[in-house]
Order: C-alpha cells, then structure tokens, then sequence
C-alpha cells in the first residue's frame, strides 16, 4: 500500500509557506519618524524577495520606493523544470512588471555596483540614489574557483540556478535528448539556492529520455551523501530508482576536481567522466556587492527575526544573500520581503514594536516547494521555520514520503498564486 500524500495546503497556506510570517520587530536603535517628507527605500534585486518588499512598501503610499532590476521583465526559476524538460514555453516563466510599476514602485533597469553606507546611496552604472532605508535582495553567484576549469569553459556550461540562464540549459537538454550520451550533472554542498531543483531537473530529462527513447545516461555526481536537505532524500532517492533505474546514474560524496570544457572531461576522485553535455551546479555565495558593502563574507550576516544586517540597522538581507538557517527559495524570499517592508513602514510612522523577551517563539518565513519527478507526479516539501529570541532558529519540514498526483497538481496551482500575488 503506498503512503499517503500530506494533506494539500490550503490557499493562506501557500501563500505563507504553511507558517504564519514573523512579524516580531525589534527596535534595535535604528531609525527615527522621517516628518512631512517621505521615506527613500531603496530595494535591490527584482526578485522574488524585491517584489515582496518593494510591492508591499508601495501599496501603502507611506515611502518612496525604488526597485534596481536589471532584466525587464520578472523569469522565475522555481518551475523551470518543466520548461528545461520541454513541457512549458518560456513564456510560462516570464511575467511583466507592470502592476508591479503600477503601485508607485519606481523601477529602475540598472544593476547595483557599490553601497556607500555612511553616506546612505546605492551607485548603479548612471546615478547614486539615496536612501533612508535600503532592502538587499541581491540573490547568488557562481564560485567559479571552486572547481578549476569551470571559468575557461563559462560559456560552455550553463548552469541554469539564476534567472534568464534557462534557454541555455534548454538548448543544451534538447541536444542531449536528440543525440544521446552521458549527461553529467554535479550538486554542490548546502547551502545553495533550491536545493531539490538539480534531482527534479535530473528526473524531468529522465522522463523525456524514456519517450524519445534517448541511448543514454543522466549521471549525477553529488558532493553529499544523499540528496538535500535531508528530509527529502528518502522521497527523492525513491523516485530515482523506482523511476528511472537505466536512465540515473546516482553517484553519492563525490566532489569533482576539475572540468576540460573543450575536451568534455570532467576529473573525479574515482576518475574522469566524459560526457556530451555538463550541467555544473557549483557552490554559491551572496554576490560581490555584499561583500564590497561590508555586510558579510559568503553570505551577508543578518539578525532575526528582523533581517536587519548586523552591521548596519537600516539595510535589510533577504532572499538568497542572507546568511541564516532558512532555506534559500523563492517563497521563502518572498515572505521575508513582506516582514521587512512592513517593519520598515512601522518605523517611519514612529510605530516599531517591542522587542519581544528573551525566550519568547516567533514565526519566521516558511515556505513550500515541489520537486517535480514526471509530468503527471511531485514531491511536496513544506518548511516551517521559527525561534526563541536569543536562540538559534528551528526548521520543520513535511515531505511527501512518495512522490504523487496531487503535489504536481499543487505545484501549478502554487506556482499561479504566487505568480498572481507577486504581479497581478
């Protein structure tokens, strides 16, 4: 008898990642009521944590918000699975800003390159702006020196974990599945961003090798003993082999040493791999901006449940960049942008509230996500996150033990109602 799928969330459920979001403020001595003139909030990343905050700080009329975003238009990377896998357009992904730019929110296409803390601006490639309050959602970057190679072969290796990289793994999925041969697919070690997205995008191909009858392996070298984070492994090693036993080579604590893009070698502790197209996933870390800023090293250091950088009470880390216990999701992000925004707009009217005592339990952002395995079945994973002021945070997660109908057909509803939520 199989197991049963969890029970599917509802809709506030979805929208909250099944945990209510911690609206515990603290006043940590930052910021004073701006008076008559209102509040500059500079947000940088157009993201799914951006869009939270940026959204929310515009709909209130109460603060002038800039939003940098350097893409035109808002492409998500949770379900771009199904794209990769040839199941979706592009277009399924790709969401105008408009009602976003319809709140008020000033939407400005230039990327961040230097904050200047003490004097308060944020300098894009043309212009400082000022802030009063400044909300950094810059997401990830690649460390490309991790894995000797992989810089002198960028352009052949596309990795598919940030927006707009998907047309390329696409391209390189479509010429696997015509042509066959070795898919090789590396996991870095925690944390990076969605850690279930390279075994779901592993089974999606899979599924498309089995009905274009492609001669081939997918073979995934993972630097973790299992899939992550761990709760899922159970759920996903089970699809794997009960799925796709010939077409998933499943290789567990292997760290590559070295990639030859030109020769299409990939050099293991057990020897090299030749492959016909290399999906190489490496380690992550907060972009350079943080780093030039002074708010981190690999990943900006923030205090929760505030977000509030600590090393300075008027910028914020949300989404990918910061560096808490929380797992690096778009739902997650989203969550912790709306906390901010409202924290932010409770400090320019002279309304922060307590800090709560020490001992006291507050929600922190939740989230859910999918792993996707086929076209007609998923893996829901659910996290709940909270703490104890004073203590580190806590997760929880619910996992699906197998994979099933009804979390796929939960996953598309999810993905619309974020979707809707974030730009409609």
């Amino acid at each position: 008898m199989s197991p049963t799928p969890l029970p599917h969330p509802s809709r506030r459920q979805l929208l909250h990642g099944g945990a209510a979001v911690g609206l515990a403020l603290l006043a940590t001595g930052c910021a004073t009521p701006i008076g008559t003139a209102k509040a500059r909030v500079v947000v940088v990343g157009g993201g799914w944590g951006g869009i939270g905050a940026a959204r929310t700080l515009a709909e209130s009329g109460q603060v002038e918000v800039t939003m940098l975003e350097p893409h035109p238009s808002f492409m998500s990377s949770p379900m771009s699975a199904l794209y990769i896998a040839g199941l979706k357009p592009l277009s399924y992904l790709n969401h105008s800003y408009r009602n976003v730019d319809r709140t008020g929110v000033r939407r400005v296409r230039e990327r961040a390159t230097a904050i200047d803390r003490s004097a308060r601006f944020v300098q894009t490639e043309t212009q400082r702006l000022p802030y009063d309050y400044l909300v950094l959602s810059p997401g990830i970057e690649y460390m490309e020196e991790s894995l000797p190679g992989y810089a002198e072969g960028r352009d052949r290796l596309p990795v598919g974990f940030r927006a707009f990289e998907h047309e390329a793994v696409r391209q390189q999925a479509d010429a696997f599945l015509s042509q066959g041969g070795i898919y090789v697919m590396t996991v870095p070690r925690p944390p990076y961003r969605c850690p279930p997205a390279a075994y779901e995008r592993a089974c999606m191909l899979a599924e498309q090798m089995q009905r274009r009858r492609t001669r081939g392996k997918i073979v995934i070298v993972d630097a973790n003993s299992d899939p992550t984070p761990a709760p899922t492994a159970r759920s996903i090693v089970h699809a794997m082999e009960t799925l796709y036993p010939n077409e998933i080579e499943y290789r567990r604590d292997l760290v590559p040493s070295r990639i030859d893009a030109a020769r299409r070698v990939l050099s293991t502790p057990e020897g090299d791999i030749n492959y016909t197209v290399a999906n190489i996933i490496p380690p992550m870390r907060a972009p350079g901006l943080i780093r030039q800023a002074g708010l981190g090293e690999r990943w900006a250091s923030v205090h929760l449940p505030s977000f509030r950088s600590t090393a300075d009470p008027l910028v914020y880390v949300i989404g990918d960049a910061q560096g808490s216990i929380l797992p690096k999701s778009g739902h997650v992000a989203h969550g912790a942008g709306m906390q901010v925004a409202k924290e932010i707009l409770g400090l320019v009217a002279g309304r922060p509230e307590p800090a709560p005592a020490p001992g006291t339990t507050v929600a922190l952002p939740g989230g859910i996500c999918w792993a996707k395995v086929n076209e007609k079945s998923a893996i829901m994973v659910n996290v709940s996150a909270s703490m104890q002021i004073g203590q580190a945070a806590r997760l929880s997660f619910e996992v699906d033990p197998q994979h099933n109908a009804r979390s796929k057909q939960g996953s598309l509803e999810w993905a619309q109602l974020m979707w809707g939520t974030m730009l409609g």
